[in-house]
């Protein structure tokens, strides 16, 4: 066990019981520092020896995927870098993607606190955060300032959202004046459609609501700039077809699946002791653990209905080195973390890494690009 989890974690989710947004806050404050000062002591120093420490480079684990070059299949989950105010030093921490946002085109708050929580007993989160974020001016500003001085090392996606205050029939349009303003920034794009946590956003994930959405960016995106689409783990089989369907139809890179759930069956926690209640009686998405299985079942649903010609970005519930693997040979050709990577500490994105390697071994594999789907195809 690593310094992390034998003393950090404890510390702070235990001892302190400090409040989980506050602990974002204050971690997304200190890592903006780094990005933002790395070109000089001390910030340089400490950035160095994080990538020395967290880094795992080797040809095996290197893609090239819709015109992008990716290291190693492990990125950033959207959420933790919503205003992308870090993109810069995500590298020195292992990953080979990370995704910035949710932004909305009209900076929001978010959802009244406290609206972030943990569930250690099930390795689990329960949010309703809301999109909180500065908007899509700010993040323009900011990721223009950062292409010039301290260019990412890796793919930088940007999630998009809809603002809370726009009606749900000019979401298009909404998302449209976002992806307007960021276009030439995001080295991809996400249209996120499946957070639990707007009023209304998952009747998004409709065909015929979709479909507006997709053809507004579609005839906007002149740069030929990827374009994923976000699900839900919740959705039915029938739904999740016809979001495929829309993906062929308007040629997105792929999908990504998935985002946080709304069910709460199996859990073993009994009580949020911030609020007293059962998660049962707290709205919000749960990530983590609970939605492991399920999010694979969609990636395997997903490869074997397109025979792997869609891109699939997997999603929920990794850990080890296991829960990658299971992912990408169910047809996941990137995962993303970010639970896990909480409860875990930075040195998770090493270890899964290190767990791949040892993995292509054992199956005789020369890359990772060759265990896509692996276990689709076998079976």
């Amino acid at each position: 066990m690593d310094i992390y989890q034998a003393l950090i974690r404890p510390f702070f989710f235990d001892l302190l019981d400090a409040d989980p947004e506050w602990l974002h806050y204050s971690t997304i404050r200190s890592l903006s520092w780094l990005a933002n000062n790395n070109h000089r002591p001390p910030a340089s120093w400490i950035a160095k020896r994080l990538q020395n420490s967290l880094s795992v480079t080797d040809k095996r684990l290197e893609q090239t995927l819709f015109g992008l070059h990716f290291p190693n299949p492990v990125g950033l989950a959207a959420g933790f870098d919503k205003d992308g105010v870090a993109t810069s030093i995500w590298s020195n921490f292992g990953f080979g993607f990370a995704e910035v946002g949710t932004v909305t085109f009209v900076a929001q708050p978010g959802n009244p606190r406290p609206r972030l929580f943990r569930l250690p007993l099930d390795k689990a989160a329960l949010n309703r955060m809301g999109f909180n974020n500065s908007g899509a001016a700010a993040m323009a500003a900011r990721l223009a300032a950062c292409k010039q001085q301290f260019p990412p090392a890796i793919p930088i996606g940007i999630n998009l959202g809809k603002s809370k205050v726009t009606p749900l029939e000019a979401a298009a349009e909404d998302y449209l004046n976002s992806f307007r303003l960021l276009k030439e920034l995001g080295d991809y794009f996400v249209v996120n459609v499946s957070s639990p946590n707007t009023p209304g956003l998952r009747s998004l994930q409709d065909a015929t609501m979709l479909s507006s959405i997709l053809a507004a960016l579609k005839t906007e995106n002149k740069s030929q700039k990827p374009i994923f689409v976000k699900i839900a783990p919740d959705l039915e089989w029938e739904a999740i077809a016809d979001i495929i369907s829309l993906a062929q139809t308007y040629q997105l890179a792929g999908i990504i699946a998935t985002n946080t759930t709304i069910r709460r069956d199996g859990l073993k926690t009994q009580v949020i002791a911030k609020t007293g209640k059962s998660p049962q009686e707290e709205a919000g998405g749960i990530s983590g653990m609970p939605v492991r299985d399920r999010a694979t079942e969609i990636i395997r649903f997903i490869w074997q209905q397109t025979q792997g010609k869609i891109p699939i970005i997997g999603v929920g519930g990794i850990f080890t080195p296991e829960d990658a693997w299971e992912k990408i040979t169910a047809g996941a050709c990137l995962v993303q973390v970010y639970t896990g990577w909480i409860y875990s500490g930075p040195l998770m994105i090493r270890g899964i890494l290190e767990g791949l390697l040892a993995k292509l071994e054992q199956t005789g594999l020369n890359s990772i690009s060759q265990a896509v789907g692996l276990e689709v195809i076998r079976f």
